[in-house]
Parts: structure tokens; C-alpha cells; sequence
């Protein structure tokens, strides 16, 4: 999920900069270009922390800035199809919920949370099973597995990941612990 990498990319520093090209400057034009983009290799780049090299400056034909390529890390954030993820539901709608995983959110569609029928409760953005008594609602932690993967590069918030909580050992926290108490009750007679 997250990860350190060390990258390569080529950032332009303006005219005004080009008397102090420094480490502190390029890791500073570095994360306005990249921190929050996504990329189908690496995933969301979400901090850059250290520049190792900066390389010679090329100037282009009509461009004002001086180009270098930099050698960095990163702390990048790749989620990985059927990996195990912990979340935060962070909106409830009629077909799922949404939950926060990361920089980025996933969706967990209403038929992938559990196995009984779950009502969507508008007035208090929730859904809830008329069986158990379960609800799931904002603020509510999860445990799910990503089964679906979309990156879009150009626009990262229109990326899409697919999650469910249907195999034993996901769920709502909460339901979690309580089916671990009734399997310790039951064992204990």
C-alpha cells in the first residue's frame, strides 16, 4: 500500500530561482508538481522526502525556465488488487458507502457488504439490515479487500476502486468483534 521509492523526474525552475538551485528548492517544485498525482506505475505520490541528485540544466527554445532531472524519494501510496485494507466509511448512498483508504477513497457497493438485505436510511445516512440490527454509517471503520482497480492518471479523483467485505474477516469493526465474541461464547460451552 505505502511505499518509499526512489524516482526520476525533470521539473523546471523559473528564471527568478535559477540563482539558487538548491536541493531545498527542487524538493519544494517537485511536491507542487507531483504530490497528489497518480501514476499507473508507483500509485499516488503522496510526499516527496529527500532529493539525492539534480542533474545538469537544459534550456529549451521559448521557455523561460532552466530544465533539470532530479533523482528523489517518495512516499507513494499503491493499492494492490486483493489486498486486505482498513478504512473509514467517509459518505453512505443508496448503493454503497464510500470509504477512505488512504489518499484515495473506494467504494463499497451495497450488494459486496453482507449477505442480508441492507435498506439505505437517507435521514441518517446509513444502511441498515432489518435481520441483524446492523447498520453501517459515516465514521464507521472497516475492514474490506480491493477487488477492483481503475487508475486514471489525468484525473486522479475520477479513479475508481472497487472494494467488498463479504468473505469472513471483513466487515464492519464492530460486527467483527461481535462475531469474534460469539465464536469465544460458543467454544466456552
Amino acid at each position: 500500500m505505502y511505499k518509499r521509492v526512489r524516482l526520476t523526474d525533470t521539473i523546471e525552475v523559473p528564471p527568478r530561482a535559477l540563482g539558487d538551485v538548491s536541493p531545498m528548492l527542487v524538493k519544494r517544485l517537485l511536491q507542487e508538481k507531483l504530490e497528489g498525482r497518480m501514476d499507473e506505475e508507483v500509485g499516488s505520490v503522496v510526499s516527496v522526502t529527500e532529493v539525492h541528485d539534480i542533474g545538469e540544466g537544459t534550456v529549451l527554445p521559448n521557455r523561460p525556465g532552466v530544465y533539470y532531472e532530479a533523482e528523489f524519494d517518495a512516499v507513494t501510496f499503491d493499492p494492490q488488487m486483493q489486498e486486505v485494507v482498513d478504512g473509514t466509511v467517509v459518505e453512505v448512498v443508496e448503493f454503497g458507502a464510500f470509504v477512505g483508504i488512504g489518499p484515495v477513497d473506494g467504494l463499497l457497493h451495497v450488494s459486496q457488504i453482507s449477505d442480508e438485505y441492507l435498506a439505505y436510511d437517507r435521514e441518517n445516512q446509513q444502511l441498515a439490515s432489518n435481520e441483524s440490527n446492523r447498520t453501517l454509517g459515516v465514521d464507521d471503520a472497516v475492514r474490506t479487500r480491493i477487488v477492483t482497480k481503475s487508475i486514471d492518471e489525468r484525473n486522479p479523483r475520477d479513479s475508481k476502486i472497487g472494494l467488498t467485505a463479504k468473505q469472513p474477516g471483513l466487515g464492519k469493526h464492530g460486527w467483527l468483534e461481535e462475531d469474534r465474541e460469539k465464536r469465544e461464547a460458543t467454544a466456552g460451552e
